[in-house]
C-alpha cells in the first residue's frame, strides 16, 4: 500500500523518534553531568559517547521530514522519567529504554512505514533498532559491573585502558592512579570494552 506521506502515520511515528532521541540526547547528557559528580569519568564518557550517537539518530528521524519543512506535526507520547540517585539505577533505567525502542517501538514503526510504502524510512528504522539494542546491551554491561562491584576489578588478569592518556595496564584490577597522566582510577575501563580497540600480540 502507498499512501501520500502528508497523511501518512510514519510522519507521526518520525516525529516521535525525533522527539524520542532528542530527549534521550539530553537524559544521557545529564546523566554523564551526574556520573561526573560522583568520580566516574569512565561512565561520564560511556553516557556522552552515546548520546552523540543519539543527537545523530535524532538528525536521520528529522531529515526525513524534510517534505513537510514549514508544517507543524502535532504528536502525543510518553517519555520517562530517570532521575534515579545512583549510576547502577540510571543505567539500567537507559538499558531499559533503548531496549523499548529497539523493540517493540522503532520495529513497529519501520513496519508501519514499509506498509505505507517508506522503505528508506523503514530501513532507518530497523536500522537504528537495531544500534539502540547495542546500547542497551552496553549500558546493561556496565550497570552489571557496578552492581558487582567490578567495574574496575576482575577475578583475572585484565588489559585495562586509562581513557586519558592511553596508558596500558595490566592486572586483575585498574590502578588507584595512572601512573603516567595521574588521573584517578575511574579513567581506567577494560580495553576490551573500549569502542575502538586494536588487536594485541
Amino acid at each position: 500500500m502507498s499512501i501520500d506521506f502528508q497523511h501518512s502515520e510514519t510522519r507521526e511515528n518520525l516525529m516521535r523518534a525525533f522527539a524520542g532521541e532528542s530527549q534521550a540526547r539530553n537524559r544521557y547528557t545529564f546523566a554523564a553531568e551526574e556520573a561526573k559528580r560522583q568520580k566516574l569519568p569512565l561512565l561520564e564518557k560511556l553516557f556522552t559517547f552515546t548520546a552523540n550517537q543519539e543527537k545523530e539518530h535524532a538528525k536521520i528521524f528529522y531529515n526525513h521530514l524534510q517534505p513537510l519543512v514549514g508544517t507543524t506535526i502535532h504528536i502525543d507520547g510518553g517519555y520517562p522519567i530517570d532521575l534515579y540517585p545512583t549510576m547502577p539505577e540510571i543505567l539500567r533505567a537507559a538499558q531499559h529504554n533503548e531496549y523499548e525502542e529497539h523493540d517493540p517501538i522503532y520495529k513497529a514503526f519501520g513496519d508501519k512505514a514499509k506498509e505505507e510504502g517508506f522503505q528508506a524510512i523503514a530501513s532507518s528504522f530497523y536500522g537504528i533498532a537495531n544500534i539502540e539494542k547495542i546500547h542497551g546491551d552496553r549500558f546493561g554491561a556496565f550497570a552489571q559491573l557496578m552492581e558487582d562491584q567490578e567495574l574496575f576489578s576482575s577475578g583475572k588478569q585484565e588489559a585495562w585502558i586509562c581513557l586519558n592518556c592511553g596508558h596500558i595496564h595490566t592486572g586483575p584490577m585498574a590502578p588507584a592512579v595512572c601512573p603516567i597522566c595521574h588521573e584517578e582510577q575511574g579513567y581506567f575501563v577494560r580495553l576490551s570494552m573500549m569502542p575502538v580497540t586494536v588487536p594485541r600480540d
